[in-house]
């Protein structure tokens, strides 16, 4: 079986899609294998810069939503659907620009072979971008969310927000963590007691 190693470095020098001519570097998943794997949209600003997943404000969120659940963040694997930074200017700012059905499919071909090698026990898909690349364009987190689906007969995944959009809430603020808390509760609940076998 390929490594997540050897993964890393093939993707590197991906130019699957037009979004690695923009970016810093491709980024990459990272983490513990075997047992819960978070999957994202896309790296930010500072994830380019620094080529890991989740080291910006949201990453911050999430770990500390993560920690809050009774989840060791060291102990997840954290990727992203899209492996490079889509952006567009504001001044002397890089503003996150959501990556299109295209490339997502383009970058499933990562992900696809992440899933392999991580071998997650519980798959949680943050935000609609990382729902739709594992159930189809069709997914929507407003009703996927609250319990687990099949993705395929070894894979089980729950949806919930991306902290990024907890991040965006403006006056739902609170109720936006509340939610993503209680999702990743209902994560570690599962973890800890049996991810059940679905059917896709």
């Amino acid at each position: 079986m390929t490594s997540v190693a050897s993964l890393r470095a093939e993707a590197a020098t991906c130019t699957r899609c037009p979004l690695y001519a923009r970016a810093t570097q491709t980024v990459f998943g990272e983490g513990a294998t075997g047992g819960l794997m978070l999957v994202g949209e896309q790296p930010g600003d500072a994830e380019d810069r620094q080529g890991r997943p989740f080291v910006g404000p949201a990453g911050a969120l999430l770990r500390e939503v993560l920690a809050e659940a009774g989840i060791a963040a060291e102990r997840a694997y954290l990727t992203n659907a899209v492996k490079h930074f889509k952006w567009r200017a504001s001044g002397k700012r890089r503003i996150h620009d959501k990556p299109n059905a295209s490339e997502v499919r383009a970058c499933g071909h990562w992900l696809e072979r992440e899933l392999v090698a991580v071998s997650p026990e519980l798959v949680v898909c943050l935000g609609a971008t990382a729902a739709q690349a594992l159930f189809g364009r069709s997914a929507r987190v407003g009703e996927l969310r609250g319990r687990p689906h099949a993705v395929s007969p070894d894979i089980t995944a729950l949806v919930t927000l991306h902290p990024s959009a907890v991040l965006r809430a403006g006056d739902a603020r609170a109720e936006r963590r509340a939610e993503l808390l209680e999702d990743l509760t209902l994560a570690a609940q599962l973890l800890r007691n049996g991810v059940p076998a679905l059917r896709s």
